[in-house]
């Protein structure tokens, strides 16, 4: 699998309203697993296409955190956050390579978006033990990877890391051009 980040300056791209012609409609792919006041996990957010919408169904009394290590995607997602209004709903955080940063959030996350970012970690059994660690009992985990990208033998190896740490497999939603599995913590 390919560790490679994507480069921050590409963050412009895919925080773009054009995306949503790809069928990637935030609101869409996110209504059936957000809810209000829910706490919400999101590693490698980018700029925020994704992460903006979170807040808005999570609303006042929900949280977002975003994680990525890029400084200038956690930047860019803090700007268009606070031009929407949305800053007290987001805790953009940048973090290292080697862990998410997360462990002040332990038993805390109802739901976890993995999108188009397991395939760039050092570590996907890291991650997963990661996402276990801070998911409540009966969490679920989105996770998306570019078909572009990652082959079905690497998704599965991914789906497989994830079982391991306790995490079940629910359902395989459809995402265009994507690998998708929704997960549950067992």
């Amino acid at each position: 699998m390919s560790k490679r980040v994507c480069p921050w300056w590409l963050g412009y791209l895919l925080a773009s309203p054009v995306r949503r012609w790809f069928s990637q409609d935030p609101e869409k792919i996110l209504r059936p697993y957000v809810r209000k006041g829910m706490t919400i996990l999101e590693p490698g957010p980018g700029m925020g296409f994704f992460t903006l919408e979170l807040a808005r169904m999570a609303g006042d009394s929900g949280l977002v955190i975003a994680v990525d290590v890029q400084p200038r995607m956690i930047a860019g997602l803090k700007r268009r956050a606070a031009k929407a209004g949305l800053q007290d709903q987001i805790d953009a955080r940048v973090v290292a390579t080697d862990s998410m940063g997360v462990s002040d959030l332990a038993g805390k996350v109802d739901f976890t978006l993995a999108f188009a970012m397991v395939h760039e970690v050092p570590s996907g059994s890291r991650f997963f033990e990661e996402v276990a660690e801070v998911s409540k009992p009966s969490a679920t985990l989105l996770l998306a990877e570019p078909r572009g990208h990652v082959t079905e033998q690497e998704f599965d190896v991914e789906l497989q890391e994830a079982a391991k740490v306790g995490f079940v497999l629910v359902e395989r939603p459809s995402i265009r051009r994507s690998h998708v599995a929704l997960l549950k913590k067992a």
